[in-house]
């Protein structure tokens, strides 16, 4: 049993693969200010819940990108599972073998998203990653990393929106039918929801006309199954495929570095 923990700034992903399936996977709002012990309360109550002993764990990888929250994640996963996890960061993305230019800057999740569309497909992937950040990560089998592009996230606007302005209200991620807004609620689901369909196959066809060869494109992300007409241009929906990198460059660098 492996387990991967992918802080976030939306949210933190606890997941537990066994053998080649994930058969666990938890998730919850990352919280500002919380106290160590909340976390290790909440990793310690994890496995009575899916009926595994920790004692079976091979080994715990973290990605992190919410540097405030680091230590105190490492230390609950020790204490929950007396396994020190890998913590990964730049100097791990420079021993793997992906081409990563600006390796102390890249988030380890975008890495991550790169590491494991190459490993699936073995071709050109453009990434995309619905989170906090609406990201488009451009790899390579042969160049690596060759870019990114980010916008804020679906739910950011969202945010945006109703923490910023007075009379407008949260509202929820469905699709209206009409771009015409008849109502407050309306006219943001139909600003957002409906402009952002345009804003990915828009991004997503510039970013290809600039590439000398076909690239596969892949969703992933929190929100990538839920939003159809957004994701609809994408070849593949792999919900889970930023958990997979993490797991695949944990067990990278576990063989190959010492």
């Amino acid at each position: 049993m492996q387990l991967v923990v992918d802080i976030g700034n939306s949210n933190i992903v606890i997941a537990l693969r066994v053998g080649e399936v994930w058969q666990h996977i938890f998730r919850y709002e990352t919280k500002e200010d919380q106290p160590g012990l909340y976390y290790k309360n909440g990793l310690m109550s994890l496995p009575f819940e899916w009926g595994v002993h920790a004692g079976h764990l091979k080994s715990v990888t973290i990605s992190p990108v919410v540097p405030h929250l680091n230590q105190k994640i490492v230390e609950a996963v020790q204490h929950a599972t007396g396994i020190l996890p890998l913590l990964l960061g730049p100097g791990h993305l420079k021993q793997l073998d992906l081409g990563i230019p600006h390796a102390n800057e890249i988030g380890t999740d975008l890495v991550a998203n790169a590491y494991a569309a190459l490993k699936i497909w073995n071709q050109p992937c453009i990434v995309a990653d619905f989170g906090t950040a609406l990201t488009f990560t451009v790899v390579h089998p042969i160049e690596g990393i060759q870019g990114v592009t980010i916008v804020p996230g679906i739910k950011t606007a969202f945010g945006s929106l109703s923490d910023h302005t007075a009379q407008l209200p949260q509202v929820s991620l469905i699709r209206p039918a009409s771009a015409i807004g008849q109502n407050t609620a309306h006219a943001i689901q139909a600003g957002i929801l409906i402009g952002y369909e345009g804003l990915v196959g828009h991004l997503l066809a510039k970013i290809q006309d600039e590439l000398t060869e076909n690239y596969l494109t892949v969703a992933t992300g929190g929100l990538s199954e839920a939003l159809e007409n957004i994701t609809r241009p994408f070849d593949y929906i792999e919900k889970n495929l930023t958990i997979e990198g993490i797991l695949l460059m944990g067990t990278y660098l576990q063989k190959n570095t010492i």
